[in-house]
């Protein structure tokens, strides 16, 4: 079968790999979408454990199943989220799924960007959703981003009336965005540097758009909160200068969260006298769990949440590699999809 495996940010080879083979509670899927992530382009992250195949916002048909498996059929449309927590440990018994220990040992292999690839008995059983016939395979890629946009608004307590900030525009900027409108949120403010992209943040519900390079964002959060600031600021840019950013324009009391990690050996500066006097909290936010996932099934499912509009680009598994460059590259996209063959 063929796969795309990832050999560097700029290096992505279309190559032969055995079709995997499943053990007796395990299924096949053949993959019909996979959309390409932000952390699937952060080269730091990924270059120790290259070469591997990459792709975890996999949707596709089951094509073989174990005999010991039960409640799937081959023909079923599924989406297959790659981690799954244990739901016996500390951290499970307390909510905290995604810092189980199994969390990061459960991975279907050998990827989502390949032709086909196993499910794993642990994922199979927790999270892996049928999809409904009024949901395309490539809407359904959009399944594991929107969950982990609801777990980060969750953890952030956001309420009805509260005003939000959201620093980085794309994919799941606006998901957050979107989110937050359907939690409630008073007033949304969207950052980027991207005009495209918050042309797409107001589509999704953002009611003020600021290009911090023409306009000071801090004055016009203040004008925006009567001087106040905002309630809730995510940051879902990899960059100090957003985190600095939200730092000036949450309220006394307000949340940050940290919804986009930095290379290593960035750090920001800032006293704790700042936050112990203005009460700030900071919420990072990794991941989701089977929890959100079914959450983000049913928006999707209601159309609550428009995530084909999100999609700007489509690519043949065979073209993965100019996938990468467009989403590593192209300003103007969002989400960029690599679509299975047949």
């Amino acid at each position: 079968m063929k796969a795309a495996v990832y050999y560097g940010q700029k290096d992505i080879r279309v190559e032969e790999l055995p079709i995997p083979k499943i053990r007796r509670d395990e299924v096949l899927v053949k993959m019909k979408a996979c959309g390409i992530c932000g952390s699937d382009l952060m080269d730091w992250y990924l270059k120790g454990r290259a070469p591997l195949v990459l792709g975890h916002e996999p949707s596709g048909i089951i094509v073989e199943k174990g005999a010991e498996v039960e409640g799937f059929n081959v023909g079923d449309r599924v989406f297959v989220h790659h981690h799954v927590a244990c739901l016996k440990c500390h951290y499970c018994q307390r909510g905290d799924f995604t810092l189980c220990e199994q969390f990061h040992k459960t991975n279907i292999f050998p990827g989502g960007f390949a032709e086909y690839f196993k499910v794993p008995a642990p994922n199979l059983k927790l999270d892996t959703l049928k999809i409904p016939e009024n949901i395309s395979f490539e809407e359904a890629t959009l399944i594991e981003p929107v969950g982990c946009c609801i777990r980060a608004l969750k953890k952030c307590g956001i309420r009805k009336g509260d005003f939000v900030a959201v620093i980085g525009a794309g994919a799941t900027g606006i998901i957050h965005t979107a989110i937050s409108k359907i939690f409630g949120a008073e007033k949304i403010i969207v950052s980027d540097l991207v005009d495209f992209r918050l042309k797409h943040a107001e589509k999704f519900g953002a009611n003020v758009v600021v290009n911090p390079q023409k306009t000071d964002l801090s004055k016009v959060v203040m004008a925006e909160t009567q001087n106040r600031g905002v309630d809730v600021a995510v940051v879902t840019a990899p960059s100090i200068e957003a985190y600095k950013a939200s730092i000036n324009i949450v309220r006394r009391g307000g949340k940050i969260c940290v919804f986009a990690p930095t290379s290593p050996g960035e750090f920001l500066e800032i006293g704790p006298k700042h936050f112990f006097f203005n009460e700030l909290q900071i919420i990072p936010s990794y991941s989701t769990s089977h929890v959100e996932t079914r959450e983000a099934l049913d928006l999707i499912e209601t159309g609550k949440i428009r995530v084909k509009d999100l999609i700007t680009h489509r690519f043949a598994l065979a073209e993965a590699a100019k996938a990468f460059k467009t989403a590593l590259e192209n300003k103007e996209s969002l989400k960029v999809v690599v679509l299975g063959e047949g």
